[in-house]
């Protein structure tokens, strides 16, 4: 690693649009280990991915996302990218403040707008400080102090970095950043044959529950498939935007994707996505959206127009595992929320968020709390951990 910070050629520039970055030059920042046509660690902060939210209209005017993309170049060279938004409000982000806004306009504070770093409507754990190989040091750092002088130039009252890893959080921490802990429910492969091995790893009475809760899925009376790549056809993205709609319109009150963003995702992204669609009579009834990173699948989206019991736990969590498996990938991210996952083999994990405050004072009493709160988080993993459904014996390598 080279540590450039010092290099007074270092220049961050703010973008509007991805069309004003070529995506060769922007991904050599964010997936550069997907040079060789791989795929990459996170396929959320690929140039494609980030473009189809902002060409379908996902972001931009009237969304509450504004883009304001972070590029910093050593002279002619791009050294590191970083996906930021100015905000609005607080939704889509699922590390939330809400919180923390009404105690500052309570205080007499405006706290919107603030600035984002973060993947719009997607809580999956990846690197949000995009640098090339050999500019780790260097470009963090002018990233972090480019998206900190906008906001104090601009006197917005916070800028936030969400689910970035945990070495991110810990460097900035070290910048003077504030450092949030808060968890999700993810699935380790732990060298598993088949979905079988997996159930062997675990207690009698919860492997017998998956197999009773599996064997109820499949018979809902239909059939049950996982496409990928050229399998999906465009008339399955009009199947799963009905879904979508039906999920959105009751999670959120208006879903955040357009229906355009499923079209740019059939034309760009397929090969990134597996969907899982359920079918019955001819109809397709149920749905979900995964997405293949190299080493992790990504739960992101279900719905369904009819209901079925257990179902949903087949199509999002099962089918998963199953998928993980043969692909040989490490783990599963089901998303947000949900300890009902914990019965079904994902156990909590910590997420990571940093946070930059203008006003010293409440910056002080937020980091009060998220001391506070880091404590109660970890204590929670300690005790949700030790009620997981493994096998005792076995419980020392799930932890």
């Amino acid at each position: 690693m080279t540590d450039q910070s010092q290099t007074p050629t270092l220049t961050v520039e703010v973008l509007s649009s991805l069309d004003q970055i070529a995506a060769a030059t922007w991904d050599a920042c964010a997936c550069p280990e997907a040079v060789d046509g791989g795929r990459p660690n996170d396929p959320f902060t690929t140039h494609r991915f980030l473009k189809a939210l902002e060409d379908s209209g996902s972001v931009g005017a009237g969304t509450g996302w504004d883009p304001r993309y972070l590029v910093v170049r050593d002279g002619e060279e791009t050294i590191a990218v970083a996906p930021m938004y100015g905000k609005s409000h607080s939704q889509g982000e699922y590390i939330f403040d809400f919180n923390w806004a009404h105690a500052y306009e309570g205080a007499g504070g405006r706290y919107y707008p603030k600035l984002q770093i973060a993947v719009p409507f997607t809580p999956a754990t990846g690197r949000r400080f995009l640098t090339k190989p050999g500019h780790e040091v260097a470009g963090m750092s002018a990233l972090v102090q480019g998206a900190v002088q906008l906001g104090a130039e601009n006197r917005l009252s916070s800028m936030h970095v969400t689910f970035c890893t945990e070495a991110e959080a810990i460097a900035g921490e070290e910048m003077g950043l504030l450092r949030r802990t808060t968890q999700q429910f993810h699935w380790q492969n732990h060298g598993y044959a088949d979905f079988d091995a997996f159930l062997a790893s675990l207690s009698s009475r919860k492997r017998k529950n998956i197999r009773k809760e599996r064997a109820r899925a499949q018979d809902f009376g239909g059939e049950i498939e996982m496409l990928t790549g050229d399998q999906i056809r465009p008339e399955h993205w009009d199947a799963f935007w009905v879904f979508y709609q039906d999920t959105g319109s009751r999670k959120w009150g208006t879903p955040y994707l357009t229906r355009a963003f499923f079209e740019a995702a059939h034309e760009t992204l397929r090969d990134d996505i597996a969907l899982v669609m359920c079918t019955r009579d001819g109809r397709p009834v149920a749905g979900a959206l995964n997405f293949i990173g190299r080493d992790a699948l990504y739960g992101r989206y279900w719905g369904c127009v009819e209901d079925h019991p257990c179902l949903h736990f087949e199509a999002c969590y099962y089918q998963a595992i199953d998928l993980a498996i043969a692909l040989g990938l490490a783990a599963v991210e089901a998303g947000a929320q949900g300890e009902h996952k914990l019965a079904r083999g994902y156990l909590p994990r910590q997420c990571h968020s940093l946070h930059w405050i203008a006003d010293q004072g409440f910056a002080d009493a937020v980091g009060r709390y998220l001391d506070a709160e880091r404590r109660a988080v970890d204590e929670d993993i300690e005790v949700l951990t030790a009620y997981g459904p493994f096998r005792k014996d076995r419980q020392e390598d799930h932890e």
